[in-house]
């Protein structure tokens, strides 16, 4: 948690204190050691629902093999059946995605795919200070004036029943490829691509935006008979993949998996890419952390601060020189999105420790914060308080912004009751949009924090399950390998949280950066490791005495060999 620099305490301050339980295991797990899965991973294994030793030996070596027929998806045939008419008439095809990492690499990938294919492409990203989420009537105006007969979405247009009825209006067919969770039913005559939609029966609903891109991509590629290099289109899908926090399991994970493999390979990688690698100071391998705190964050910052155009020409670009200035110029604004970020962070956080008690459900507006950040911000809210966070942006007499959730709490469907009273609204369960009234607000809030009030208790407790209870003397090489197998982690796939005692520190804590530590420890064994915290400045007398952890065993980038990434402490 972070800390309050001068702030008095407050009763809605959240603890540090958390309950520590330990993970099942599975009977299943017995199964895997048997068929020769290490005795340490396949409980692992087990929780993730991998029973059979077939299963965990395909999740522990995706192949290009385990994708799913394309075609398996509703709407496929249909959309393919219109593009091809389009490559046939000579016609322009207008592409609209959203300003997010997961619309942009959608959107990147279909326009170099539909190029390659035969087809004339004109790429529109919404303007989100200007035009909001998501396909708009405007977008339909730019695509009629560009000369589009045809618009396909990415990563949008499930709830746009407006934008898809001026499209109509305006003789242009619709084509929507999105994996938000819909509403009410498109305009007759649309075709739509979405797992979620009730009558497709695909093997794997939990694609991203990027995700389903690749999968039209493909199946178009298919039918023309145009051999297309997967790696290349692994490497920008997984970015939406993994920076959409979708569930890394399934198909998912070997988008995830096959794309960071291939964004290793620098040599293979494009211009674009390889200028904001460079940009953000990666090392090889790429991982899924670096996607999610190095390049995704600079490829939003260009939607949020400006214009997501910026991030898609880099993603395109072909030009070296060109692509360095692009990713100085995402750098910049990553920088930009920090401080305003902050900004927000510290005022909503204010305004919760300045409440009498902490509410199930935290909500908070002002009209100083920048729209781009505010889900960011409520992310990290989340986090903290552990609580579902709604941040918005005021601008007149509306507010437009975003929620973040905790694992127990599906947002979407507790705020969907709601809906007839928003302007409007979107989202899954872990993350929404939406715009409201200023003169509802207030009442809204009121009653989305009574609703929350209905929740049983173990919904809101703060607690941490662990996935494996070692000595010091047991951690090193050899485990962090078995854990790796795993990799890369994200939804439903978290990385295996490891419970170390008792320890004891060899030297006093160092302490660099902004608040962050560092410290040997030792075990009653022997055993030596390296305590790593993140902002555990305030938490270092928690390292005293003889004491346990919960951390992630991850590689010391800095001094080599291995590390323990702090989360929590207590006396042994």
């Amino acid at each position: 948690m972070s800390s309050r620099s001068g702030a008095s305490p407050s009763p809605a301050a959240p603890a540090n204190a958390c309950r520590w339980d330990a993970a099942e295991v599975p009977e299943a797990a017995r199964d895997l050691v048997q068929a020769g899965i290490p005795p340490r991973l396949a409980p692992l294994l087990a929780r993730r629902g991998l029973e059979d030793p077939d299963s965990a030996r395909r999740f522990l070596t995706p192949t290009p093999d385990h994708l799913h027929d394309p075609f398996l998806l509703a709407g496929m045939d249909a959309a393919v059946e219109r593009l091809l008419a389009m490559r046939e008439e000579g016609a322009k095809v207008a592409i609209v995605g959203d300003y997010d990492v997961d619309g942009v690499t959608a959107a990147a990938l279909l326009s170099a795919v539909f190029e390659a294919c035969g087809l004339g492409v004109e790429t529109i990203l919404p303007r989100r200070m200007s035009e909001g989420y998501g396909f708009q009537p405007v977008h339909v105006e730019r695509a009629a004036a560009a000369g589009c007969r045809l618009i396909v979405t990415a990563d949008c247009g499930t709830t746009s029943q407006a934008a898809v009825s001026a499209a109509g209006e305006a003789g242009l067919e619709v084509v929507v490829t999105d994996h938000h969770l819909p509403d009410q039913p498109l305009p007759e005559g649309t075709v739509q691509i979405n797992p979620k939609q009730s009558h497709c029966d695909y093997p794997f609903p939990e694609l991203s935006g990027a995700g389903l891109a690749l999968k039209l991509a493909l199946a178009l590629a298919q039918r023309v008979e145009r051999p297309l290099p997967l790696p290349a289109l692994l490497r920008i899908a997984c970015l939406g993949t993994i920076a959409d926090l979708v569930p890394l399991v399934g198909e998912n994970r070997v988008i995830a998996a096959l794309g960071l493999r291939a964004l290793s390979e620098t040599r293979s990688v494009g211009p674009g890419l390889q200028a904001l690698m460079r940009q953000s100071g990666l090392k090889l391998p790429i991982t899924a952390v670096d996607v999610g705190f190095r390049l995704g964050p600079r490829i939003n910052a260009a939607g949020r601060l400006d214009t997501a155009d910026t991030a898609l020409e880099l993603l395109l670009c072909r030009d070296r020189q060109r692509a360095a200035a692009l990713a100085r110029q995402l750098d910049d604004w990553n920088r930009r999105r920090q401080d305003e970020e902050m900004k927000v962070v510290e005022e909503a956080r204010q305004m919760v420790l300045d409440l009498p008690s902490l509410p199930p459900v935290i909500a908070a507006w002002s009209p100083d914060w920048h729209r781009g950040v505010v889900g960011i911000a409520a992310g990290r809210l989340a986090r903290e308080f552990h609580r579902p966070s709604i941040l918005l942006s005021v601008e007149g007499e509306t507010a437009t912004g975003s929620g973040r959730s905790i694992r127990n709490v599906h947002l979407h469907d507790f705020l969907a009751r709601w809906r007839p009273r928003m302007e409007r609204f979107g989202g899954h369960s872990q993350a929404i949009g939406l715009t409201a009234r200023m003169d509802a607000l207030e009442e809204l809030r009121n009653e989305w924090q009574e609703a929350g009030e209905e929740w049983g208790p173990e919904v809101l407790e703060r607690r941490r399950r662990y996935d494996l209870s070692l000595t010091p003397e047991e951690v090193g090489e050899e485990l962090l390998e078995e854990l790796e197998a795993l990799e890369p982690f994200g939804q439903e796939n978290p990385q295996p949280l490891l419970r170390i005692g008792p320890l004891s520190l060899a030297a006093p804590p160092r302490l660099f950066g902004r608040g962050h530590l560092s410290a040997p420890a030792r075990g009653d064994g022997g055993g030596q490791v390296r305590l790593l915290g993140w902002s555990w400045q305030d938490r270092k007398e928690d390292l005293s005495g003889r004491f346990e952890v919960l951390a992630y065993l991850e590689r010391d980038t800095y001094r080599g060999g291995t590390c323990l990434r702090l989360v929590d402490c207590r006396p042994a």
